[in-house]
């Protein structure tokens, strides 16, 4: 195997969405991480733990990381979260943890904050929810109390409007005003109207309270996504800031997943959206780390940015009876996944890499060749051999019970050769 040159970045061609085509925003630095203003789309995620429990919530926060979460939001809602914040940012770092953390407040945020000024530092961002950081005659002051306690820290926020607890008193007004006006909407799209506005009056306020742009990501959760896309569109439309996509309550399982990514995909295509969190209700005891992966997915399959190798799997059919092909692929993925963090320091460029694990000879040669590395096992009926094409050429041909772990180990030494320092010898093609 001759060691080939290291692959560079694609560009999207054609009519596809990609950075140039983006919705133009002011960029905001969430630590070090920027968000909008052309930087890469971020992924970020947000804890279940109880704030207060500090060596749970460290954990939780070190695995999300680790699994590629650019951000992590935690949960701030009385005193002992607030007193726990500034020790779970130490023992992230012990840890060498260094990913941004955002304290997200509702109703008595205003006073956690002032109360607790370790945590108001320790924080690298403030999620706000206009529609209830406070109510009547409350709810501008303890808005103006955070933004102050915010410009003070030289944090930046994010004011998110929420479908599930929408300023009423907003929502009431505009739709008195669509009762009384001569060619009323429909409620439905008076409440998304009400979203938009909540989120950008109270920008506008900020701005006001001396809050400049570039500290403040704006975002509008809806649960269904034909208003998702709706409201997002329009605060697009009327704004530049910086903007924070999610589909709020998305759900469980494969129904959160199709949700998210419909809504999410149809945004993020139109050029729409500068950080992403997939909300998935986790199954019981499952693994948080899941919403990271299926944000990073979308954003690959897009052709947004890289994260991981992609491993190309045929779905199966009446030719492909045994399941060798199924269990390498998710061997190979598994394995892809697990070893990436110490692959992105060793290997540079490895989330690059295309591999098939194909079933049968209908289009398992064909795709094999379009990959970087790619094997088509037999098929029912078929021959015992596996073909082997490493960069479009047949390059061995594989036989015997060891096929898998034959395989597993060419692709290893490919990883080796293309992105290392090419310290094994070249493997010699041999059928």
């Amino acid at each position: 195997m001759n060691k080939p040159e290291k692959p560079s970045q694609e560009k999207l061609q054609g009519d596809v969405a990609g950075p140039s085509a983006r919705h133009k925003t002011t960029q905001v630095m969430v630590g070090k991480v920027a968000v909008g203003g052309g930087a890469p789309i971020v992924v970020q995620s947000m804890t279940n733990t109880d704030t207060a429990d500090i060596e749970g919530t460290i954990a939780q926060v070190a695995a999300l990381s680790r699994a590629g979460s650019e951000m992590v939001r935690i949960t701030v809602d009385r005193e002992e979260a607030a007193a726990a914040v500034p020790h779970i940012r130490d023992g992230l770092r012990k840890l060498g943890i260094t990913t941004p953390l955002i304290g997200d407040f509702h109703y008595i945020g205003h006073k956690l904050l002032a109360d607790y000024p370790a945590c108001a530092e320790a924080l690298d961002k403030y999620r706000i929810n206009p529609g209830n950081v406070g109510f009547k005659n409350k709810r501008d002051t303890q808005f103006a109390d955070i933004i102050e306690i915010a410009n003070k820290y030289d944090k930046p926020v994010r004011i998110g409007a929420n479908w599930g607890s929408l300023d009423q008193e907003l929502l009431t007004k505009l739709m008195d005003e669509n009762t009384a006006s001569p060619d009323p909407r429909d409620a439905r799209a008076v409440t998304r109207e009400a979203m938009v506005q909540s989120a950008l009056l109270s920008a506008a306020r900020a701005q006001e309270l001396g809050m400049p742009k570039n500290k403040m990501i704006l975002s509008a959760k809806v649960s269904a996504v034909q208003d998702l896309i709706a409201v997002y569109q329009e605060l697009a439309r009327r704004s530049d800031y910086a903007i924070h996509l999610g589909l709020t309550e998305a759900g469980m399982g494969s129904k959160g997943i199709v949700a998210s990514s419909a809504a999410l995909g149809i945004l993020l295509q139109g050029g729409i959206g500068d950080t992403i969190r997939i909300s998935l209700t986790p199954e019981p005891g499952g693994d948080r780390t899941l919403e990271v992966q299926v944000a990073q997915e979308l954003l690959q399959t897009m052709g947004f940015r890289t994260f991981v190798p992609l491993v190309a799997a045929c779905p199966g059919c009446g030719r492909t009876t045994s399941t060798t092909f199924q269990e390498l692929a998710r061997s190979i993925q598994d394995f892809i996944r697990e070893e990436m963090p110490g692959w992105k320091t060793q290997y540079p460029g490895v989330e690059e890499l295309n591999v098939a694990v194909m079933g049968c000879i209908v289009n398992g040669p064909g795709e094999s060749k379009h990959a970087n590395i790619g094997i088509s096992l037999p098929g029912t009926g078929e021959a015992p051999a596996a073909p082997v094409f490493v960069d479009g050429k047949k390059f061995r041909t594989l036989r015997g019970p060891g096929i898998a772990a034959d395989f597993k180990a060419l692709v290893i030494d490919y990883i080796d050769q293309r992105y290392g320092a090419g310290a094994k010898a070249p493997v010699t093609a041999a059928e």
